[in-house]
C-alpha cells in the first residue's frame, strides 16, 4: 500500500533512543550524531520502493558523510510477519548493498512510532542539536535535472549543516506502510 508521509512541524527534539544492530551492537541517537547532523532512513528490505532507491541511498550516505554528516537506517517492520527483514536479511541486504552506516533493527517499534514514521523509506533530517529540519523523500522523480535526479536529500543536509535548519520547500517521502504488529 503506497503511503505519503504526513507534513510535520519542524524543529522539534528527536526523542532519544538505544536500538541494536543484527550483530548485537548498540547504538544511542547521541553516538549516532556525535554532535553533527543526522539523517535516519527508515528503510526496509523487501519494499520494493526500497529497492527502487537503495543505490541511490547508498551513494548519498556516503557523500554525506563525506562532508561530515552521519547518517544511519532503521528496519521498523516486524520481522516476525515479514521474514524478509529479519536481521540475518538485514545483515544480507546491508553487505549486498555497501552500506557504510549502521542498519539498526526497531524490534519493539517504539522509535518509529516516536518519530511518527508510516512509510518505508522515511527520511528524517537532524541538525547538530538533534532538531528535526527535513522530512521528505530521497529525490523527486517529477523534477529530475538533465543528470538524472534531483538530489533533495543531499540539498536539505546540506543545508542543515550549514545553517542548522532545512530548506523551506520539501517533498514528502512515498512507500509502503511500515509493517505494524
Amino acid at each position: 500500500m503506497l503511503l505519503h508521509t504526513p507534513k510535520v512541524e519542524l524543529g522539534w527534539q528527536a526523542p532519544d533512543f538505544t536500538l541494536k544492530d543484527p550483530d548485537g551492537k548498540s547504538y544511542t541517537l547521541a553516538e549516532l550524531q556525535d554532535g553533527k547532523p543526522l539523517l535516519i532512513a527508515f528503510i526496509c528490505n523487501h519494499c520494493p520502493y526500497v529497492i527502487a532507491i537503495i543505490e541511490r541511498l547508498v551513494a548519498d550516505a556516503k557523500t554525506l558523510q563525506n562532508e561530515g554528516i552521519n547518517v544511519v537506517a532503521i528496519m521498523p517492520n516486524d520481522y516476525h510477519s515479514y521474514p524478509a527483514d529479519n536481521p540475518e536479511r538485514m545483515q544480507e541486504f546491508a553487505k549486498q548493498h555497501g552500506f557504510t552506516f549502521p542498519y539498526l533493527i526497531n524490534a519493539d517499534q517504539s522509535v518509529a512510532k516516536a518519530f511518527e514514521a508510516v512509510c518505508t523509506p522515511d527520511f528524517f533530517g537532524l541538525n547538530n542539536k538533534g532538531e528535526l529540519h527535513y522530512r521528505g523523500r530521497l529525490d523527486d522523480a517529477e523534477m529530475r535535472d538533465p543528470k538524472g535526479r534531483t538530489p533533495e536529500l543531499i540539498i536539505a543536509m546540506r543545508h542543515i549543516n550549514e545553517h542548522g535548519t532545512g530548506p523551506a520547500g520539501q517533498v514528502s517521502s512515498m512507500g509502503c506502510s511500515i509493517k505494524w504488529k
